[in-house]
């Protein structure tokens, strides 16, 4: 089959891979669309020791199962591969699981090829109409919705009556600024340095966009929920400073793990620092209920390339050429 392999830092190859042979538990997906994560540019960058080249990457996908008892469906994939028996799992908080596997890290291959293998339990079933673009938008959606709702389990008012702030224009943030829309949420800020994603965000329904390096945000203090979908550094010591009293912050985005962390302020003004990762089952696939209701707006902020534009693609990316959320592969 064909791939898009990484093989070494900045390093791309189209070329042939083997067919991956489903274990007793799986089912092969042919992937018809595929995004490309901000974790695929971290490993593309060789920031990820938990992904050496040579590697597949690409764990936001859709396609078509080509065997077995859903042989011939459309489906969407949750990437995250758990045991299904620990505690974690039977609770209901799956992405807890510590036996937890990805696709796009080892032992598992990527979907920046024509196939995949995955348990069943793994797929959902993508609506009438939907196209497989829209619907390898799932993973993404999921990810901020679930910091949504984690901010709404830690808050301490409704998320209609406060203000938010979403650090970060790429997929995940956009998408938690949608659904905080969709959940009521009226006053919301969204902060990042790429003109043309904050363009497409503002098209997507956000108002108040502003670029953190030479604009001015929300005022010291003020704001009750935080999603932090970058991770880095300075973007923690913004939200520790932006958070109202008694406010929450939804730590997202894995750019990097130290400092920015006023434990002192967080102390005396008991604000909450959440950790958030990837999402529950239940979360995916109200992502895929909300994506497909049209709750979430009208979805015009990817784009599609094939997967041979691929290393195009992770190249525009890293020298910011690309102003849209997410970047879409089709095989």
């Amino acid at each position: 089959m064909k791939a898009l392999v990484y093989t070494g830092p900045q390093a791309l190859a189209l070329r042939e891979e083997p067919e991956p042979s489903p274990a007793h538990d799986e089912v092969l997906v042919q992937i018809e669309a595929v995004g490309i994560c901000g974790s695929d540019m971290h490993a593309y960058l060789g920031h990820d020791e938990r992904r050496p080249a040579p590697l597949i990457l690409g764990h936001e996908a859709a396609g078509r199962v080509v065997e077995g008892r859903l042989d011939g469906r459309r489906v969407t994939i949750n990437p995250l591969v758990t045991c299904g028996r620990c505690a974690d799992c039977l609770g209901g908080r799956a992405n807890l699981c510590a036996e937890r596997q990805i696709i796009s890290m080892p032992p598992r291959q990527g979907a920046f090829a024509e196939y995949v293998a995955l348990p069943e339990r793994n797929l959902v079933e993508v609506p009438e109409g939907m196209s497989a673009s829209v619907a390898a938008l799932a993973e993404p959606v999921a990810t901020g919705l679930h910091a949504v709702v984690l901010a709404h389990r830690h808050g301490h008012r409704p998320l209609c009556e406060g203000r938010a702030l979403v650090m970060g224009g790429g997929a995940v943030g956009l998408s938690a600024a949608l659904v905080l829309r969709s959940h009521g949420c009226r006053d919301i800020w969204l902060a990042d340095t790429n003109e043309g994603r904050r363009r497409m965000s503002q098209a997507a329904g956000i108002d108040s966009v502003f670029d953190p390096v030479h604009e001015t945000g929300p005022e010291a203090g003020s704001v009750d929920v935080i999603i932090d979908a970058v991770g880095a550094k300075a973007t923690r010591t913004t939200a520790i400073a932006l958070a109202r009293p008694g406010g929450v912050i939804v730590h997202v985005g894995l750019l990097d793990g130290a400092d920015g962390i006023d434990v002192r302020r967080l102390t005396l003004q008991e604000i909450a620092l959440v950790g958030c990762y990837t999402y529950t089952m239940v979360d995916f696939r109200a992502a895929v209920d909300a994506l497909h209701s049209g709750a979430l707006g009208s979805l015009d902020w990817y784009e599609e390339r094939g997967l041979a534009d691929g290393i195009e693609a992770f190249d525009d990316l890293l020298n910011g050429r690309c102003g849209a959320a997410k970047i879409i592969l089709r095989p």
